[in-house]
């Protein structure tokens, strides 16, 4: 098992410039111990350069992927930054014909993030979230605070515990 992100630190945000997001809200109020990492975001760079800003594997970062169904029903899937999903095998996984990346509008108008600083936490719609199984293995991991350029680093745990993922592998 590998040993928590080691994030290189950065000038650290004034409190006043770190925004008020629905993620911060609900991570305080179920009590989920979160650190905070800004780093500067790059449009469409992704998981690659918030890796490269501070410092960290890749593996570590989670992705929030909104993806739909053939019958348009929304849904989030986690999922390391440096793997990818496989949506013929979530479409098995899940009995449905197909699955697809959400539209970004139509993403924003479930979840209130805009892509790119999409958290599953404090979503405008109650969405189902997947999670790849070998995310609850990881001692930390950093994901999206709800704003681009900003990640919480959460316990694995403590996501479950309050988001109640359903487990899958379909990590290629």
């Amino acid at each position: 098992m590998r040993s928590g992100p080691r994030i290189r630190r950065k000038k650290a945000m004034t409190k006043d410039k770190i925004p008020v997001t629905p993620c911060l809200l609900m991570l305080k109020r179920q009590a989920i111990a979160f650190d905070l990492h800004p780093y500067r975001y790059e449009e469409h760079g992704g998981t690659q350069v918030s890796a490269r800003e501070l410092g960290v594997d890749e593996h570590w970062i989670i992705k929030t992927l909104v993806m739909e169904d053939e019958k348009k029903t929304p849904f989030i899937i986690l999922m390391h930054g440096d793997r990818q999903v496989s949506t013929k095998s979530l479409a098995r996984v899940l009995g449905v014909k197909f699955i697809i990346p959400c539209d970004p509008k139509v993403a924003e108008k479930h979840t209130g993030y805009k892509v790119g600083g999409t958290s599953p936490f404090g979503t405008r719609k109650t969405l189902r979230i997947y999670m790849e199984e070998s995310i609850a293995s990881l001692t930390k991991i950093l994901i999206n605070a709800g704003s681009r350029g900003l990640l919480a680093e959460i316990s694995p745990s403590d996501l479950m515990r309050v988001l109640n993922p359903v487990m899958v592998n379909v990590a290629i």
